[in-house]
């Protein structure tokens, strides 16, 4: 596929995404959506790519959708777009085999702002805002947002600004365990790409089965979760990186991790 409204290049062994609609605050239109899912298969295909990284060009990381698609004459409908767009895409980063890690430059609202929290490590830049903007339109949080917010920092907290549609910083959503780390401005992109790159390097069998297992602990019991550990845990143990790993030690070297 050729890419109009993403950038899409391998960084080493990571994967990097760029929403590329500055002029709307990269917000989702259907091409941008098809983009960004062809690019997520791309990394879940290609061996050399270890790791995702998802960013958004200019200075917003994504405002969610794309309105004038919404509401033009004879264009799809709210369901049309969830089930073309925001569910998918929200499905392709919980089931991918890779760690995603995204990096909010700017404004992420709505949809957007869902997107991010989405990912399985958030970096925000100082001057990131989050917006639950859906309330502004009188519409309901998606993109997973009323699963995933809640779970990041309580019921109490989530619903204040679904509710509310209240603009935080990314220092208060660091504070609050909402993001995994704000960074300056000038630094977040190189930031969130080096531990991308970091993560890249490091068995990423492993830790693909524990996104699962943190995945699974939202609904199992102690019991059942104690059981996945064990079955998770064997198949890690029968990995090359596994093996590696233990020759590094008592070579006293560095290990050097395939993936495999």
């Amino acid at each position: 596929m050729k890419y109009k409204n993403i950038i899409f290049k391998i960084d080493e062994h990571v994967g990097v995404i760029s929403m590329n609609r500055p002029d709307v605050l990269n917000s989702f239109n259907y091409e941008m959506a098809d983009e960004l899912l062809d690019s997520l298969e791309t990394c879940n295909n290609n061996q050399d790519i270890r790791a995702v990284l998802i960013k958004g060009e200019g200075r917003a990381f994504c405002a969610g959708q794309d309105l004038e698609e919404a509401t033009r004459k004879n264009g799809p409908s709210i369901g049309e777009i969830i089930d073309h767009t925001f569910n998918p895409i929200i499905k392709a980063i919980d089931s991918i085999d890779l760690p995603v890690i995204c990096c909010v430059n700017g404004i992420a609202a709505g949809a957007g702002a869902n997107l991010a929290l989405a990912c399985d490590v958030t970096f925000a830049s100082e001057s990131a805002k989050f917006i639950q903007s859906f309330v502004h339109i009188g519409l309901v949080p998606d993109t997973a947002g009323t699963w995933t917010l809640p779970r990041l920092i309580g019921i109490q907290k989530a619903a204040g600004l679904m509710f509310s549609g209240d603009k935080i910083n990314a220092k208060y959503a660091e504070e609050i365990g909402m993001i995994y780390a704000c960074e300056k401005d000038e630094e977040v992109s190189q930031t969130a790409l080096d531990f991308a790159k970091k993560l890249s390097l490091l068995p990423t069998k492993s830790i693909a089965m524990t996104k699962k297992l943190l995945k699974e602990s939202h609904s199992n019991s102690i019991k059942d979760q104690l059981d996945l550990e064990k079955k998770y845990q064997i198949i890690a143990a029968k990995s090359e990186d596994h093996q590696e790993g233990i020759n590094a030690f008592f070579e006293k070297r560095k290990p050097n991790y395939k993936g495999k």
